[in-house]
This record gives structure tokens, C-alpha cells and sequence, in this order.
């Protein structure tokens, strides 16, 4: 697995560092209030039917700038990085 800068592959995709830091950041202080509790279950939250286009959960997911796979770009923050080896 190539060494990025600011892209990490945990076996599921690449994810931007700073963005996934933040994302578990906010989960833990989510988990940790009351209010989530009676929040609608995943399901119901994200899907195809309600959105053009899929909403994932992780919007640190970095996505690839074209077919070459070279370089990667986050969605959340912008943040570009080529890929190599």
C-alpha cells in the first residue's frame, strides 16, 4: 500500500486523514448525547429513493480526480494528492 500524506486505505476505500479525524471527533460527542437516541435509525437516513445521487456516511471518502487513478481528491475539504507506486 503507497504512503500519502493526507489519504489513509483501511481495506474500504481511501479516506482523508483530517476529515476522518473530525467525522470521529463528532461521532464521539454524538454518541455521548442524549439527544441521538431518538434519532431515525440509518435506513431511513440515507438511500437512493430520496437523493439523485447516494449520500455515504463517511464523507471523508476521497474520490479518484479521473480514470488514470493516479490522483485522489476529498469532497469534504478539496485536498489533492497523487498517488504513487
Amino acid at each position: 500500500m503507497p504512503e500519502t500524506k493526507h489519504f489513509v486505505n483501511d481495506g474500504y476505500g481511501w479516506a482523508c486523514k483530517r476529515c476522518r479525524a473530525v467525522e470521529d471527533a463528532d461521532a464521539q460527542r454524538g454518541a455521548s448525547a442524549s439527544s441521538r437516541a431518538d434519532a431515525l435509525a440509518r435506513f431511513f437516513r440515507e438511500g437512493e429513493a430520496e437523493e439523485r445521487e447516494p449520500c455515504l456516511s463517511a464523507h471523508s471518502l476521497a474520490r479518484w480526480t479521473d480514470d488514470s487513478r493516479r490522483a485522489l481528491r476529498c469532497p469534504r475539504c478539496g485536498v489533492e494528492e497523487e498517488i504513487n507506486g
